[in-house]
């Protein structure tokens, strides 16, 4: 297992909060149809993200934007390298995304392999009318042509750097970390 060190704190809970701010009145201001509108996140850290925006529009607009959970397990490109049994977990799409305009949400986009996974198991669920993405941090480093439409911050990386994005509700603390691998 390679080991890392901390290189530096990119973002502290206040600056990922202005962050998310941000975000939300960006996706409102390009938005047309708010009843259209809904949010998926990825399973881990695109599901905090989710659920925080949509929390934020509603605080920003009195009005819901109903928010999904998309497991990607399966659609994986690095299945086998990643372990012999993946676990699965559960995606949960409460609604219909055939005419949506969908805005797919994870924690950081690095090669965008991630990104072509998500998609392939969004659209085994319908056709959004629109799909965009939205991510945290946008590190570079792409290997298939996948951009984010919104991002919160652009983070140029080393091969040997890795983003951490720490969120309370899974990691009980709150925080963006640039750590770098070590020879150990």
């Amino acid at each position: 297992m390679a080991l890392t060190r901390e290189k530096t704190q990119l973002m502290t809970a206040s600056e990922i909060d202005r962050t998310l701010v941000r975000l939300a009145h960006e996706v409102l201001e390009k938005s047309h149809d708010l009843d259209r509108l809904a949010f998926v996140g990825i399973r881990r850290r695109g599901v905090p993200l989710a659920m925080r925006l949509a929390t934020k529009i509603r605080d920003l607009e009195k009005r819901e934007v109903p928010v999904g959970i998309l497991d990607i397990s399966l659609y994986r490109d690095d299945l086998s390298t990643i372990a012999d049994k993946p676990v699965v977990n559960n995606t949960d799409i409460p609604f219909d995304v055939t005419g949506k305009d969908i805005i797919l949400m994870d924690d950081v986009l690095y090669t965008g392999r991630t990104i072509r996974a998500a998609l392939d198991a969004l659209f085994r669920h319908g056709r959004p009318a629109r799909v965009q993405l939205l991510v945290l941090i946008d590190r570079g480093h792409r290997e298939l042509p996948i951009e984010a439409r919104y991002v919160g911050r652009m983070v140029q990386t080393t091969d040997r750097e890795i983003i951490e994005v720490k969120f309370r509700e899974i990691d009980e603390l709150e925080k963006v970390l640039l750590v770098e691998r070590t020879d150990g």
